[in-house]
């Protein structure tokens, strides 16, 4: 009697096994065509539900967005089967994922404590620790490197703290190791042009920021990163080439338009400097005297010298101390006016502020005609 009571326990038992299993392998085929809801309906009427059953209702309800049950039915799943390292994964990157910050630091701690070797448990210590602001979490991104050292989100994550603090030939050599793996990673192609970039080795952040356009991520902030190193590395027509796409993006950017004025003025088209100068102090709501000197100075190449000076002392208006728009005030009256004594007093001025402190040339150039202009007053009288 006792031998078919057993029996008969272990037969209801397979019956239940394959039933719940059939059940596994539907949900599935409902979860394959986008019936999450249908499959997690389904799952819901197993009673008692495994561990298996648990997991598989936690992965269809993220799918959903149910963030919270699925969460609960993760840690049901572990409640019953401690030991699925997968399921810890999954349920720590979750909580990662909702912002349960402290408790995914737990989740992966313990992985870590488990597995010490394991590179992305380690990494994502670190993730949790970054968003809690904990001062540790570089500490196991580089415990990551130590593990992999082509561990693309740890390259990333070094690269961009060796960056931030002024370690630019750190940055770049940890963005080289990843690129090698991964020629297209575009966070670390980004980081190895900034800190070519910050390192003022300019021609070379050149290629890196190419390839990102090239890759599609042509953001304003890499255009102008990329048209500022053709600029300084003297290719003057790419570069007026990048900040004309950024004006397609958004015309009303007044540094683009100001330095596209710079690059046309030192290529002498004076005409289309002086549309860039003039649009970029209409957007400044506030314009600032960089903008007055540059407009200056178009007028200037043009032998406007009247206007040239009105710009000049517009740029003073806005900045009384600007070296530069002193000097050019006293050039462009030297040139237009004929009153002599008011264009010797501007450079007597000019020296008087500027002699300890000022720039040599603009010294020079002003002593200079102070001493012709006294001998042209003197001859004249």
């Amino acid at each position: 009697m006792m031998k078919f009571k057993v029996f008969y326990i272990l037969l209801v038992f397979a019956g239940y096994s394959i039933h719940a299993q059939n059940n596994i392998k539907t949900a599935d085929s409902l979860a394959a065509v986008g019936k999450h809801k249908a499959a997690i309906d389904l799952l819901m009427q197993e009673n008692p539900k495994s561990d298996n059953i648990y997991l598989k209702l936690a992965k269809f309800q993220q799918a959903e967005g149910n963030t919270n049950e699925a969460l609960k039915n993760y840690e049901r799943a572990l409640e019953k089967a401690p030991g699925r390292v997968l399921t810890a994964q999954d349920y720590g990157e979750l909580l990662l994922e909702s912002g349960k910050t402290d408790l995914a630091d737990s989740v992966f701690t313990s992985l870590t404590e488990s597995y010490p070797d394991n590179a992305g448990f380690n990494y994502r210590v670190g993730l949790a620790r970054e968003k809690k602001k904990d001062s540790t979490a570089m500490m196991y991104f580089f415990k990551t490197l130590s593990n992999d050292i082509t561990h693309q989100g740890a390259l990333y994550k070094v690269a961009k703290h060796h960056l931030k603090n002024g370690k630019s030939y750190n940055a770049i050599t940890y963005c080289k190791e990843g690129l090698e793996v991964r020629p297209n990673n575009v966070s670390l192609l980004s980081i190895l042009g900034q800190a070519y970039s910050a390192s003022l080795q300019f021609e070379k952040a050149i290629e890196p920021y190419e390839k990102l356009l090239a890759l599609g991520e042509g953001s304003e902030f890499i255009m102008e990163k990329l048209a500022k190193a053709y600029r300084i590395s003297n290719q003057s027509e790419k570069a007026i080439e990048i900040y004309n796409k950024m004006l397609e993006i958004n015309d009303m950017n007044a540094a683009v338009h100001s330095n596209l004025g710079a690059l046309h003025l030192n290529r002498d088209e004076i005409k289309k400097a002086q549309e860039h100068f003039m649009m970029a102090l209409f957007i400044n709501n506030r314009p600032v005297d960089s903008e007055y000197i540059n407009l200056g100075l178009t007028y200037k190449k043009k032998e406007d010298y009247r206007s040239a000076y009105i710009s000049f002392q517009k740029a003073l208006k806005e900045n009384p101390d600007s070296e530069r728009a002193q000097i050019e005030l006293a050039l462009a009256a030297d040139a237009h006016f004929k009153d002599k004594e008011a264009v010797l007093k501007l450079y007597e001025d000019f020296v008087k502020k500027y002699k300890d402190y000022g720039r040599k040339d603009m010294i020079s150039i002003a002593e200079y005609r102070i001493s012709e202009i006294k001998k042209e007053i003197h001859f004249s009288e």
